[in-house]
């Protein structure tokens, strides 16, 4: 009597996952490829964590960052619900790398970061909760040197709790 030959899908996993590992390994030992590139960058939970403005610039380095016309918010004058609000950040500045956003009254002040490949456009966008009404922050780093912009966004329904 025959048997129909079946496929073990246990045994077709274990083949995949060894294909894509050995993909990675040489990919990192050929040096086209850093784990940063692969896995979450480092987490920055200081400056996540920070309550205020100053203090979440103090974590991620940025002492005083400089006013700039080239860092630009798109976010809506007044949100009749703080709790989506849609923010969106571009940056004109040459080698732009990092940006960040962050919202003066909330009660942990940067609300998201994002590390901008080389050869990207610095543009993003993302909805954060905005507590009360309050100023939103972008903070941009590019060629090494930190700018700032700033926008105050009403909110009528607040984002956390109210």
């Amino acid at each position: 009597m025959k048997q129909a030959f079946k496929i073990n899908d246990d045994g077709q996993q274990r083949r995949d996952f060894l294909r894509i590992s050995t993909v990675f390994g040489l990919a990192f030992a050929a040096g086209l490829l850093k784990p940063s590139d692969v896995f979450a960058a480092e987490w920055q939970g200081k400056a996540f964590e920070a309550k205020s403005l100053q203090d979440a610039f103090t974590a991620l380095g940025a002492g005083s960052p400089a006013v700039s016309a080239d860092v630009i918010i798109g976010a809506p004058d007044i949100a009749e619900n703080g709790a989506v609000v849609q923010v969106n950040v571009s940056s004109k500045a040459a080698n732009t790398e990092y940006i960040a956003i962050l919202i003066e009254k909330n009660p942990n002040a940067m609300s998201a970061a994002f590390t901008i490949p080389e050869g990207t456009e610095p543009q993003v966008g993302t909805r954060v909760k905005v507590g009360e009404t309050s100023n939103v922050h972008a903070l941009v780093k590019a060629d090494g040197k930190w700018l700032v912009a700033s926008k105050e966004i009403k909110v009528t329904l607040g984002g956390c709790g109210g």
